[in-house]
């Protein structure tokens, strides 16, 4: 592909309403060349809506889009050089596998002497040479979901947009395509901005995730900041499996859990109103080594759940508060966890005691 597909992206103060309903609310999101942006959020949050601005199906009731030096705000699709990777592929079924490659460079009456190769070099890409002929139905969904792909990267456009593209698959083969999107967007180098409502799959694709709820953006960072940092208790409960926890400030780098002090690592925010959010992988069974640096907390297990590759433990502390921890499923693990109705001690480091805004 050649280097306008490396095109950044600039959103600016983007809003969509529909009569008195705010679906955008005053977005702006600077996207780099070759960047890969997930757009996270449950439905309703304003991510398909923005998508659709930067497509050009939807249009939007103030602010801009920049893709380049090109102000593409109210550009109609087929003059945007954006391609689309649709939630049900919308591959044609009476087509064959080479003539739905080759739609967007017939759409866009490129030379026809031209089909053959670019089509060919699509197909290589995403490891389907040879399929030219094949008809949509003898596909399986990894290969459609490919031939998608193809059909939105033949035309080398600036920009390639992806609307949930893998929730029709089960769960192994979504994993599996996750980490073939990831690898040819490392072999492309294409701005790619995708859409989804899986906290796992956005983390495991994106450079950097934007997270949305009722039309606003609430924070983009790296899938790393955003699980560690997040900036409030609705990221931090939509990003993993995190219990939200009441306390209150007791220093510069402290907050009080019932009679519990626990020191954190990381500035305080302001404010009084002050939860603690605990992944469930952080808290760890105290092993009974003398660890001073490590907040511990007792607690009393009330269930413990097998889950193959994990356990599921669910305790209580002694004012009542319900927390759950995520441990190894291995044998050794199973051995350590005491059985319900006892009790044991937890663990938190200070680096992974995070405490956001209520």
């Amino acid at each position: 592909m050649d280097a306008r597909a490396k095109t950044g992206v600039s959103i600016r103060s983007a809003a969509k309403r529909y009569g008195p309903v705010v679906a955008l609310d005053d977005v702006s999101l600077d996207i780099a060349p070759g960047e890969f942006v997930s757009l996270l959020g449950p439905s309703g949050s304003g991510k398909t809506t923005l998508l659709g601005i930067l497509g050009g199906f939807v249009q939007p009731s103030s602010g801009a889009v920049w893709v380049g030096e090109r102000d593409i705000t109210y550009a109609p699709p087929h003059k945007r050089d954006i391609g689309i990777v649709f939630q049900n592929y919308a591959l044609f079924p009476h087509m064959s596998v080479g003539e739905n490659v080759a739609f967007p460079l017939r759409a866009r009456r490129q030379p026809k002497g031209t089909w053959a190769k670019k089509v060919a070099d699509a197909l290589a890409m995403v490891e389907l040479s040879g399929y030219e002929n094949r008809g949509i139905a003898q596909l399986s969904g990894g290969q459609r979901q490919r031939v998608a792909l193809a059909r939105a990267m033949v035309f080398e456009p600036q920009l390639i947009l992806m609307d949930e593209p893998l929730s029709a698959l089960d769960k192994q083969l979504r994993e599996t395509m996750q980490i073939e999107l990831r690898r040819l967007h490392r072999k492309l180098g294409a701005t790619i901005v995708y859409v989804t409502h899986d906290q796992r799959e956005a983390l495991t694709m994106s450079d950097r995730v934007a997270v949305l709820k009722n039309g606003r953006l609430v924070q983009i960072d790296t899938p790393e900041r955003l699980y560690d940092r997040p900036c409030d208790a609705f990221v931090a409960s939509f990003i993993g499996e995190a219990t939200l926890l009441a306390v209150t400030r007791a220093g510069d780098d402290a907050v009080r859990l019932g009679e519990t002090v626990l020191r954190t690592a990381h500035p305080l925010p302001p404010g009084d109103k002050l939860q603690l959010a605990v992944q469930t992988e952080k808290l760890v069974i105290d092993s009974g080594e003398p660890r001073e640096s490590v907040n511990r907390l007792s607690c009393r297990v009330t269930e413990v759940l097998y889950q193959g590759e994990s356990l599921r433990v669910f305790a209580t502390l002694a004012d009542g508060t319900a927390i759950s921890l995520r441990q190894p499923g291995g044998y050794d693990a199973r051995r350590r966890i005491p059985e319900p109705g006892a009790s044991m001690n937890v663990v938190l480091d200070p680096q992974d005691t995070i405490v956001v805004p209520a």
